[in-house]
């Protein structure tokens, strides 16, 4: 019997995600991107799983909904969570990454994968699934083509909303004198903040500053619905004075060392590598006019002689309405055999979209019939209980006005009325205990431990050189492991 054939259209984080599943359980993946060849107006990178927007994966502890599901993910085999534990950079209690490294990493298992031919070419209609199940991963910037393609198969139009790129700047133009390291409330191991300290005066100026400054014009065509998660810092600063001051410039936590004080305001950077060569400005995505960022981003201590070494920006993100367009596997309703993985599928988020390929690539491997422990496809699904379970449900939801949105403890099922009383706190420690519990016997059934077992090795193989002057990769031993029963290397 031939082995099965699974076509994946997009290597981002949902793409190469849900190659990976497919192929560590015997899948033959075609996995086509249109890189090198051409790129999209966000990318620079000639690498699979590029971070387009920030380098962070949000909080690492279980207190957190999104890091539940890094975790869950963790435990399921996840390629772009060993990749990124591999490539981390300090950043208090969340998860950020060497972007380069992690790419890089992340390109050399799709390409050294037995089981995964990766095809460069442009895809400018989805696949027929006659020949094969087809995964469409192609997310929020899906070439015009390809979308007017999808659009017309499930005949109805895209909702969009544009997603903006928080600017990067080269850490040696810092000036270090006039700002302090430090996270806040002192958490985590390491002091990855860099951090602005503003008095109101100098906090009034710079919104005054910010509010004024021109803009890059939307095109007539375009409508600015942008996701409420990633606002652009000017349209936050629209909704008040202090809108700022109690967002991403809210000073609790911090205390400048050199006044003893908590400033009125706070600009934090955060590092981009592991050298700290760079440092994005954290939250402060933006559509202002390159020449206006200088003027207005140097008002900031610290940052009056920076130099940028990435502008703000702002990008369309294109994605259906999942709820009326994919079924119960995210499998297209008009077009059987074509699923939608990622961001396209109303997922906001890094971690969101790569749990969105996980969980696409196992639904995919039971429909194909590689996974011996379920019984049918809703077997192969996540408990609800959990956070992986809770981000699909989410997109089977139907609602009027339906949008993106990352990981949530509302989207996990309540507590029972007798956990009605516990501090907040403690009710998210409750559901991330029993989402861990429930997860096992799904873990089990989809084959998991061959895939966390690979997982391993490799953080054994990279945690010899992570702290090392060497550039981080994956160690080539790690992917020449071959495993005849399942094809090859990759097991």
């Amino acid at each position: 019997m031939n082995a099965p054939r699974v076509t994946v259209v997009g290597a981002g984080l949902a793409g190469c995600e849900c190659a990976w599943q497919l192929a560590e359980r015997g899948v033959q993946v075609r996995l086509v991107d249109q890189k090198p060849g051409e790129r999209t107006e966000a990318q620079r990178s000639a690498d699979f799983a590029e971070l387009v927007c920030s380098n962070s994966f949000r909080s690492a502890s279980l207190d957190n909904a999104v890091g539940l599901l890094k975790e869950e993910m963790r435990r399921a085999g996840s390629v772009i969570i060993a990749v990124a534990d591999v490539t981390a950079v300090p950043a208090g209690g969340a998860l950020a990454v060497d972007r380069k490294a992690f790419s890089r990493g992340v390109t050399s298992f799709m390409r050294s994968h037995a089981n995964i031919e990766v095809v460069e070419e442009r895809i400018d209609a989805v696949p027929d699934p006659a020949d094969g199940p087809v995964v469409v991963a192609t997310g929020p910037l899906t070439a015009p083509a390809l979308a007017a393609d999808l659009e017309a198969i499930v005949g109805r139009r895209h909702l969009a909303y544009y997603d903006a790129i928080s600017p990067v700047v080269w850490s040696c133009t810092i000036d270090w004198e006039r700002v302090f390291v430090a996270n806040r409330w002192g958490r985590g191991s390491d002091d990855a903040y860099v951090n602005c300290p503003l008095d109101r005066a100098q906090y009034e100026s710079f919104v005054a500053a910010l509010l004024a400054a021109e803009k890059v014009p939307l095109r007539p065509f375009e409508e600015p619905r942008y996701f409420e998660g990633c606002l652009p810092i000017e349209v936050m600063a629209e909704r008040g004075p202090m809108t700022l001051a109690f967002g991403p410039m809210r000073p609790v936590g911090l205390i400048d060392p050199r006044t003893g004080r908590r400033p009125f305001a706070v600009v934090q950077l955060r590092p981009e590598d592991r050298h700290r060569v760079a440092h994005n400005i954290v939250g402060f995505q933006t559509r202002m006019k390159q020449p206006e960022q200088k003027r207005v981003f140097r008002m900031i201590p610290g940052l009056e002689h920076a130099e940028f070494l990435r502008f703000g920006s702002v990008h369309r993100n294109t994605f259906v309405d999942a709820p009326r367009v994919l079924d119960d596997t995210l499998e297209l309703r008009a077009r059987p055999g074509v699923w939608l993985a990622g961001q396209i599928t109303g997922v906001e988020g890094y971690v969101e979209s790569a749990a969105c390929g996980l969980c696409v690539g196992i639904l995919v491997a039971a429909r194909v019939g590689v996974l011996d422990g379920v019984r049918d496809e809703a077997d192969a699904r996540p408990p609800p209980t959990t956070a992986l379970g809770a981000l699909l449900d989410y997109l089977r939801e139907p609602r009027d006005d339906f949008q993106p949105s990352n990981v949530m403890w509302s989207m996990l099922p309540p507590l029972p009325a007798s956990h009605e009383k516990l501090a907040k706190g403690e009710r998210h420690a409750v559901m991330a205990r029993r989402a861990l519990a429930h997860l096992e016997p799904w873990l089990e059934r989809i084959g998991a431990r061959r895939l966390v077992e690979r997982m391993q090795r490799v953080h054994e193989d990279c945690g010899l050189t992570r702290d090392s002057d060497t550039d981080p990769s994956i160690p080539s031993a790690v992917l020449a492991d071959a495993d005849p029963e399942h094809g090859g290397r990759g097991s």
